[in-house]
């Protein structure tokens, strides 16, 4: 009897607090994720990077030894300067004929900070160029995402709302069904062309890039992530890169990529399944209002009578009618 008790209290409060609880799992799988993720790379990561160490110190003493009116300060002086600039984007492995400032170069540039992407390979050097960086970003990047969530708006009534209702009246499915296959779908037009198409462009490009390197910079892109470590563009090789003005105007493909790329996923991310799954982490009546709010939103909005219905009103009654919004019963299609 008082195991019965106990048992049904304990499904009464996890029914209770059930968004809670998800809310609590979805935090300890994310810290756990995060030091897997840790461990792993460390593990595979930290002996190269020992090998590469021992390799450069090794190469710094048979420079010394071979030149040995040289001294080890001077060179480490030299050396360090010379990572400075390299921090910066400027390099001096006799490619001097590359800037990183051109017209091109810069519209790329502006294109990596306004899609938050940031590769690293470019800096404002100046404190000026700073300083206008900092405004530039505070007004740029909110008016990207503006842009952005307005064109995913367009782009989800074509690629889900009307495909999904003319596929759910021809071929009568069932929407659940008929949302996985189109879920799927999506995914992998997202992947082929965003990722496997261009990493090939990229290959064709960049000589001394694989597929596999292609493919990194591809992924690394779209997530927005911008590690830096490849960027097109960036070769020192020159026979790699023998016409540098010509081949830098391809900057202006990478920056429609790159733009092209901000609207892939938060179109993945608006999908009805991804909206189902997040609101399981929801508070309840955060979950409630979010929903209502769609629900006006998308099948009933708000009907305000425009100016020249005002007229027209106005002619045939002799008095204005009155601006009027609709109310909550019909809203949500029931009575409150």
């Amino acid at each position: 009897m008082v195991r019965g008790c106990t048992r049904g209290a304990c499904l009464r409060f996890i029914d209770r607090h059930q968004s809670a609880l998800n809310f609590g799992l979805l935090v300890v799988a994310y810290i756990l994720y995060l030091i897997v993720g840790a461990a792993i790379f460390s593990a595979i990561e930290l002996p190269y990077e020992e090998a590469l160490r021992q390799k450069l110190k090794a190469d710094l003493r048979d420079f010394l030894r071979n030149n040995s009116c040289v001294s080890d300060a001077r060179l480490e002086k030299l050396l360090a300067r010379a990572l400075e600039a390299s921090n910066y984007g400027v390099s001096i492995l006799g490619n001097d004929t590359q800037r990183s400032w051109d017209f091109v170069s810069s519209l790329f540039f502006t294109s990596t900070v306004l899609t938050t992407t940031g590769y690293g390979h470019t800096v404002p050097l100046s404190d000026g160029g700073k300083a206008f960086c900092i405004f530039y970003s505070l007004l740029g990047i909110p008016v990207t995402l503006f842009f952005l969530s307005a064109a995913v708006q367009r782009i989800m009534s074509v690629v889900t709302r009307r495909p999904l209702s003319y596929f759910h009246r021809r071929w009568a499915m069932s929407k659940s069904h008929l949302g996985v296959i189109h879920a799927a779908f999506l995914a992998f037009i997202t992947t082929l062309t965003f990722v496997i198409i261009p990493a090939w462009i990229f290959v064709a490009f960049e000589k001394d890039w694989n597929f596999l390197e292609a493919l990194y910079f591809c992924f690394i892109s779209l997530t927005t992530i911008g590690l830096g470590d490849y960027v097109p563009g960036e070769t020192p090789n020159k026979d790699l890169n023998p016409h540098p003005h010509l081949y830098r105007r391809r900057y202006f493909i990478c920056t429609f990529y790159l733009l092209t790329n901000k609207i892939a996923l938060p179109t993945c991310w608006e999908l009805p399944q991804m909206k189902r799954l997040r609101h399981r982490f929801y508070e309840k009546n955060l979950r409630e209002l979010d929903s209502e709010t769609t629900n006006i939103i998308d099948h009933h909005p708000a009907t305000i009578p425009s100016v020249s219905e005002q007229a027209a009103s106005i002619r045939q009654n002799g008095k204005a009618a009155p601006y009027t919004l609709a109310s909550g019963s019909a809203l949500n299609g029931k009575p409150r």
